[in-house]
């Protein structure tokens, strides 16, 4: 029995009985009297529960007077010792995915898995401190917009924002039917059926410039079918795909490459020299052009010819500009 079955345990003897003596405690839980002390000590001071010793009777109760003061309350799970240090590792990553963010959500939510992960034998604040996570290029993103386009997921509710595109420079105004959240590459997406197009659309969130929530329905597309289309293209880019791009990645990368998934419905083959094939489909080749990159020199555009021919364009630009002069 770990500690927080332990305290459900003793809450529940509690509950049942007029009084339960150390004992008692003792026999049925199969610890020592240091334990039993330290159980009750957390449910008094840790989860506010109203325990007492009475002297007269020799044992342990729930006082009859309600105190003024915060609200006792069992933790609604259980958790053993694995399944608490995982909650330690997700509660860290919550913390670290976009600082305040969600704070307003899950500062409730943390008090509560505080209390919880306080029953543990191994010190929370250790674990944490022994987990780090780096999430270098992360973006900030106002809190007022994400706290609208958020409510306007849950609530169905249909959108006006105005958008900025990065690639034209320019702003424009949509009303949007919001589907659903995506957080991908450290960024927050918005996908949704847009009423200006008559199609789904993704917005980046750090691109919306403002939201405003309207009072009609929002036009529900099922889930399955948004899936669906949002994963035929590459990357976080929507469509049906036009073409597919074919990649041989040399055998010094090609385990490690092997190993990624590129796509949902890539075609992969190993050649005879150890090399990999890879074909990837996609609708839009900017965030395909930059996963290549990421592997040169060890991976060759085999077709399309304008993939190719993109990706030599982008190199010797950049070359142009880093060259001696």
């Amino acid at each position: 029995m770990n500690s927080t079955e332990r305290l459900h345990k003793i809450h529940h003897m509690l509950t049942q009985r007029h009084i339960v003596t150390t004992e008692q405690f003792v026999n049925e839980l199969q610890v020592s009297v240091s334990t039993i002390k330290r159980d009750l000590t957390f449910l008094r001071d840790r989860l506010n529960a109203p325990v007492k010793f009475d002297y007269e009777l020799g044992g342990y109760c729930f006082e009859k007077i309600q105190h003024v003061g915060p609200k006792y309350e069992m933790p609604g799970l259980w958790f053993n010792d694995s399944e608490l240090h995982a909650l330690v590792t997700m509660q860290k990553l919550l913390n670290e995915l976009q600082p305040g963010l969600l704070s307003p959500y899950l500062d409730p939510l943390q008090a509560k898995l505080q209390a919880i992960l306080c029953s543990m034998k191994d010190s929370p604040e250790e674990i944490s401190n022994r987990i780090l996570i780096l999430a270098p290029n992360k973006r900030e993103l106002p809190l007022e917009n994400f706290e609208v386009v958020a409510t306007a997921v849950v609530r169905r509710r249909r959108l006006k924002i105005v958008h900025f595109n990065r690639g034209t420079q320019t702003k424009t105004e949509r009303i949007v039917s919001p589907q659903q959240l995506v957080y991908y590459r450290d960024n927050w997406y918005l996908d949704s059926w847009c009423h200006l197009r008559k199609d789904i659309r993704s917005f980046a969130v750090d691109a919306i410039v403002s939201a405003e929530l309207m009072p009609d329905k929002a036009k529900d597309v099922s889930l399955n079918s948004l899936r669906e289309e949002l994963s035929e293209g590459y990357g976080i880019f929507s469509g049906k795909p036009l073409q597919w791009a074919k990649l041989r990645i040399t055998n010094v990368a090609a385990e490690w490459a092997s190993k990624r998934i590129w796509h949902s419905n890539q075609k992969s083959t190993v050649d005879a020299d150890g090399s990999l094939l890879l074909e990837v489909p996609y609708t839009d080749d900017r965030e395909l052009i930059q996963d290549i990159s990421a592997w040169l020199p060890h991976v060759e555009v085999i077709l399309p010819n304008s993939l190719r021919e993109k990706l030599s364009e982008i190199l010797r630009a950049s070359l142009d500009k880093n060259s001696a002069k």
